[in-house]
């Protein structure tokens, strides 16, 4: 068994890692461990019963959570002319074209969003092998090929949060800070929940979420039970 910090230890003995808790109870928990001294992230896993490699199985997107993340994101835009002074007045970071283009080539990644407007993607796609690995390729799924930037950029400023299921199915996504208050936290997740079944996708047989985890950054995973979380999983009854 691998070695874990002594404060890690402790917050385990606050629950059973084997019972499922009612979503409010997770947060309680949650916000009494003493793991780290630094303000954690709160993060959610959502593991689905889907196979990704399988088009008309794969979840892909992003939302505004009602209460952010707690994080301000620098935020970069590729866009020229009357679409780059937009983007300048949402509060971008950084707006450009060619030149930031050629900035990334040379292994600049100082940023947290990448939006184009759809007549850059020409030029932007040819980042591909280094912007998709690192999750910052435009993209329009999730609102970030577009020609409204300014809701584009308004949006990953307030905290819009993307989300995509890994190879095993699994989704994973910031809900918000360990010092945000617990209804809060409740709010993010529950609404993250819910966006999450209303996106299920065609393919999705059986029982949709298998399960879901809450935790913090440096603390262990708690179990939710899923019929908890109020108007969230209606259809999983």
């Amino acid at each position: 068994m691998a070695k874990v910090g002594k404060k890690y230890a402790e917050a385990a003995k606050l629950f059973d890692k084997y019972k499922q808790y009612d979503v409010t109870e997770a947060i309680d928990i949650l916000k009494k461990m003493d793991t780290a001294k630094f303000d954690e992230t709160v993060e959610l896993a959502v593991n689905l019963n889907v196979d990704p490699k399988y088009a008309d199985q794969q979840v892909r997107g992003a939302l505004v959570l009602p209460h952010g993340i707690g994080k301000s994101k620098t935020v970069l835009v590729f866009a020229q002319g009357d679409k780059e002074k937009e983007a300048q007045a949402a509060g971008a970071d950084y707006v450009g074209a060619d030149d930031l283009i050629e900035k990334i080539k040379g292994g600049w990644l100082d940023f947290d969003v990448a939006i184009a407007t759809p007549n850059m993607m020409g030029k932007v796609g040819r980042l591909g092998k280094i912007l998709g690995p690192k999750g910052l390729m435009p993209n329009p799924k999730v609102g970030t090929v577009t020609m409204d930037v300014t809701k584009a950029v308004s949006e990953s400023k307030a905290g819009k949060v993307e989300y995509r299921t890994d190879k095993a199915g699994n989704i994973h996504s910031p809900i918000g800070k360990k010092s945000f208050d617990a209804d809060k936290l409740v709010e993010n997740l529950t609404t993250l929940v819910d966006t999450l079944i209303k996106v299920k996708p065609s393919g999705a047989k059986g029982q949709y979420i298998k399960s879901i985890t809450v935790s913090s950054t440096m603390g262990p995973g708690i179990h939710i039970n899923q019929y908890s979380i109020k108007g969230a999983v209606k259809e999983e009854k």
